[in-house]
């Protein structure tokens, strides 16, 4: 049996529409949305949104999952550009700020409340956590850090990024998510440096 293959232009305005559900989603939220309402916004019909997805609430989970992806694809391309531990850790931090910079309040504020969508939230974060375990590790292996438990370190890099996600950060500092990030990359950065 021959898998069954996409054309080119299905894949592609596949990903255009959630390209577009994520860009409307990010700037206003997604709870008070209607698929009707949502197909109007995006300029294409409601059957068209069920071939994204059976429901709406599948399809924000699987616009969420789209957008970290597409977040992390950024994130890691600007890793392997990068050299250096201090500035590999510096441009992982400062991209995953940069890529959630477009999330509202009422976003962040939804998210939180839609369990599913929460928990692609919380998955990369953790995914994140391990990656900055990763960068901390290679660190230390070339001796630009001192011999910090990296564990720990990525811990600790969780725990803020889950107060960050949680809005927890700006309310209590000021810091905008972007800004947060880059705060954490310097403090972990220069705690770390061997």
């Amino acid at each position: 049996m021959r898998p069954v293959t996409r054309p080119a232009f299905a894949t592609r305005r596949r990903t255009e529409l959630f390209d577009a559900l994520v860009t409307l989603f990010l700037s206003e939220g997604f709870a008070h949305l209607t698929l009707d309402e949502i197909a109007t916004r995006l300029r294409c019909s409601k059957s068209t949104l069920y071939t994204l997805a059976g429901s709406k609430e599948q399809l924000v989970q699987a616009a969420t999952v789209h957008f970290f992806r597409s977040a992390t694809e950024l994130v890691e391309a600007r890793v392997a550009a990068t050299h250096g531990a201090r500035e590999r850790i510096t441009a992982y931090l400062s991209t995953v700020g940069a890529a959630l910079d477009p999330a509202s309040d009422q976003f962040m504020s939804d998210l939180d409340a839609f369990a599913p969508a929460r928990g692609v939230y919380e998955q990369n974060t953790r995914i994140a956590a391990r990656r900055v375990q990763e960068l901390i590790a290679e660190g230390v292996a070339t001796a630009d850090f001192r011999d910090v438990h990296a564990a720990f370190a990525a811990d600790l890099v969780a725990t803020v990024m889950v107060r960050i996600q949680q809005r927890v950060v700006r309310e209590n500092t000021g810091l905008d998510d972007a800004d947060a990030y880059r705060e954490l990359a310097a403090i972990l950065t220069a705690g770390i440096e061997a």
